[in-house]
């Protein structure tokens, strides 16, 4: 598809700025501080104060941090760890060393292919439900951010606690998530300069508002894990059971020793970010780019009308569903679900002859690599042929929506199937239109959301 409309993106700083004003400029938006050369560099490294900082911005500078020399570099920065962990404790997603190995390979089990089977059952349910909703009131205006996210928040607490999880549930936790990321410190000075003195100087409200939004968060997992505890199908495989039981149900052997439940708690919360935030926030910039190119629309839904034939999708449909999938590919490239990955270095050491201190915080910005000038052609445009059967594939370490190497997403295919299904089963019956006027921006948090959510009018297919 040929256009030279560009979709929306982030106003790039002067090359002459200084780096103070551009950490200034990333404690808004973290995409803010790159300038245009930062698309074309390989890899980069400056020192803000006492910190080190190592950019990673090509396939082979990323396949050594996070797969050759990962032993180094798998600790989370002491930035991230920070903000999460009132959230998430120590679940997988801030983890490192020994835990981390031991919680990836637990719920590891959680995503094995044939499990998938049963999570595509509870996807085409889910979004039918919401399409049905929909149909009772054709025209009306939603903010299409928001009901992705409850949506797939829907859809992932159903797949890991069973059926029982409630929409007000699914939705308490949706709301808790977005304050907490509202609250949570974009650049936190102590760790980002090396001054650790520096936390005495944080702003106490915003760390208790996002203390408490953590906790809204907690509750109701607890609630959920305690009445699963009490009355759950014991017989029926999910993430939570496992957790509490040790044992596979249906798929085996027994795994391991039961979690805690402050563990389990901790690992549900990570499954449950991971799967409803980044699938929402990707299925948003979706619908964001099929209205603005009207063209892309109309190839997916003839795509749907020629596989489906008005049907709800199977799993073997979805696998040939070549443009649907290659349109949500090439918005995850866009607006990649986590813009920024950080890591600390465990001891000093050298990337492709750049010498890396200790405790170096070492960055590979999905940003910068899918809009990369040397390895995309027009990397600032809208072209899901990138994606379609027969093109060239882009390197595993240029194109990383869902990481890569040893920390790559366990839910990378469960993610996929439920962007292309939620994106088949409502494009059948409708053509969301952008509220006219409304003017999309992108916020950069911990994730990356159309800023003030996506106002969409929902109309029925004609």
């Amino acid at each position: 598809m040929e256009s030279s409309v560009k979709p929306v993106s982030v106003q790039r700083p002067d090359e002459t700025l200084g780096l103070f004003r551009k950490l200034a400029l990333a404690r808004k938006n973290l995409l803010s501080a790159w300038s245009d050369s930062d698309y074309r560099q390989l890899l980069f490294d400056f020192k803000i104060a006492n910190q080190q900082y190592v950019v990673c911005n090509s396939p082979e500078t990323v396949r050594e941090v996070f797969l050759e020399e990962h032993d180094n570099y798998d600790r989370k920065s002491p930035q991230m760890r920070h903000a999460l962990e009132p959230l998430l404790g120590d679940g997988l997603f801030v983890s490192d060393g020994e835990l981390w190995k031991e919680r990836r390979h637990y719920c590891s089990v959680a995503f094995e292919n044939e499990l998938l089977p049963g999570y595509f059952g509870t996807m085409v349910s889910s979004v039918s439900e919401l399409v049905e909703q929909w149909k009772s009131t054709p025209g009306n205006q939603v903010d299409m951010l928001n009901e992705m996210a409850r949506l797939t928040a829907r859809i992932i607490g159903r797949s890991i606690f069973g059926d029982s999880t409630s929409d007000e549930e699914a939705t308490e936790v949706v709301r808790g998530f977005t304050e907490f990321q509202h609250y949570v410190e974009q650049i936190d000075l102590a760790d980002s300069l090396g001054l650790p003195f520096l936390r005495l100087f944080r702003n106490p409200l915003r760390t208790y508002k996002a203390a408490y939004s953590a906790e809204k968060v907690h509750k109701v997992i607890d609630d959920i894990i305690e009445r699963h505890r009490d009355d759950g199908d014991k017989d029926k495989f999910s993430l939570i059971s496992m957790f509490l039981t040790g044992n596979k149900g249906k798929l085996g052997k027994d795994h391991g020793c039961p979690l805690d439940a402050i563990a389990a708690r901790n690992e549900a919360i990570v499954m449950f970010m991971a799967g409803h935030e980044t699938t929402a926030n990707s299925l948003a910039w979706s619908w964001y780019l099929l209205d603005k190119y009207p063209e892309a629309m109309e190839k997916v839904q003839k795509e749907l009308d020629e596989v489906l034939s008005g049907q709800l999708p199977t799993l073997d449909d979805i696998e040939k569903l070549h443009y649907t999938r290659a349109v949500f590919e090439e918005a995850m490239r866009l607006y990649p679900p986590v813009p920024l990955l950080n890591r600390q270095a465990r001891k000093a050491s050298q990337i492709q002859g750049v010498n890396v201190e200790r405790d170096a915080i070492v960055l590979v910005i999905p940003w910068l690599l899918h809009r990369h000038e040397i390895f995309w052609d027009d990397p600032e445009m809208f072209k899901p042929e990138r994606f379609l059967p027969g093109a060239k594939r882009p390197d595993k370490f240029v194109y990383i929506p869902f990481s890569v190497g040893h920390r790559v997403c366990l839910g990378k295919r469960f993610g996929l199937v439920e962007g292309i299904t939620c994106l088949a089963i409502i494009a059948q019956s409708f053509t969301p239109r952008l509220q006219q006027g409304h003017k999309v921006d992108i916020e950069c948090r911990l994730t990356l959301r159309p800023k003030a959510g996506l106002p969409m009018q929902i109309n029925l297919r004609g």
